[in-house]
């Protein structure tokens, strides 16, 4: 028996935590996506300010901070809990002239302590789950700015059958809904569904999982919470590979229902 054996449950719950922050950092992604996903979304939220006011909530590494930033011309507020997630966005930017669009902030995405009406989009790739799509939905209405948009990227359910191992998995860790729920439940939350599409599998295989896997064949199980992490992880990935055709990851655009109006800097 080893030290992790006898450590306090919650102080096991932090070192699992902290390996699966490190097993992902430095990855491309922290989820299912890619730039081709978020320029098709930045596609279809327009039109848009001239300079459009972002909140990317749960960035990660921030990938899509830096494309709205680049391509969009957007000034990004980045939040994360992760404060090494957001030094290697703040770098990045930085390297890349964009330290002056982009702002990062270590804040719960579900509670960020920002002005209402203050954004013309809220951005989630990959992290709406960490709060629930509901809670999400409802504490972010606030924050944009009249005809503001919120792109979204979750999981849903593509059968109606899904396998019992599927289902018992997603029922612990994360409970999905199919796709006309979630749509439902923005329609009850006071939005308008602009658009739904569900993503390619190469958004997890060659953006997300493929990296991930060599990884994992690099991590050292020694780290204290590794060898939970690494459990968890190769379950997950053994689980796409043997249900993949019972969820997907889908990309969701809504719309608060005034139409957009200009704000100073338009």
């Amino acid at each position: 028996m080893d030290s992790h054996d006898t450590a306090p449950r919650s102080a096991r719950r932090d070192q699992v935590t902290e390996a699966f922050f490190a097993l992902h950092h430095g990855l491309p992604r922290q989820g299912p996506g890619s730039d081709a996903t978020t320029r098709l979304l930045l596609a279809r939220a327009r039109p848009l300010p001239g300079r459009p006011r972002v909140l990317d909530a749960g960035c990660g590494g921030g990938p899509a901070t830096l494309l709205l930033a680049e391509e969009a011309g957007a000034r990004v507020t980045a939040v994360d809990l992760h404060q090494p997630f957001l030094d290697e966005l703040a770098a990045e930017a930085a390297r890349r002239g964009l330290d002056g669009r982009v702002t990062v902030l270590n804040r719960r995405m579900e509670q960020p302590a920002l002005p209402d009406r203050s954004f013309d989009v809220i951005w989630a790739e990959s992290s709406v789950y960490a709060v629930g799509f509901d809670t999400a939905l409802r504490v972010w209405r606030r924050l944009l700015a009249p005809g503001g948009v919120l792109a979204v990227t979750e999981m849903e359910w593509a059968t109606t059958r899904p396998s019992a191992e599927a289902l018992s998995h997603w029922a612990e860790h994360c409970p999905l809904r199919t796709g006309a729920a979630n749509e439902a439940a923005a329609r009850a939350a006071g939005y308008r569904v602009d658009a739904h599409w569900a993503m390619p599998e190469s958004d997890w295989w060659t953006e997300y999982y493929t990296p991930l896997t060599a990884r994992i064949a690099a991590a050292d199980p020694a780290r204290p919470g590794m060898r939970e992490t690494l459990a968890a992880v190769r379950k997950e990935i053994g689980l796409r590979r043997r249900h993949g055709a019972d969820y997907r990851y889908a990309a969701y655009l809504f719309r608060t229902g005034a139409e957009h109006r200009a704000h100073p800097d338009d």
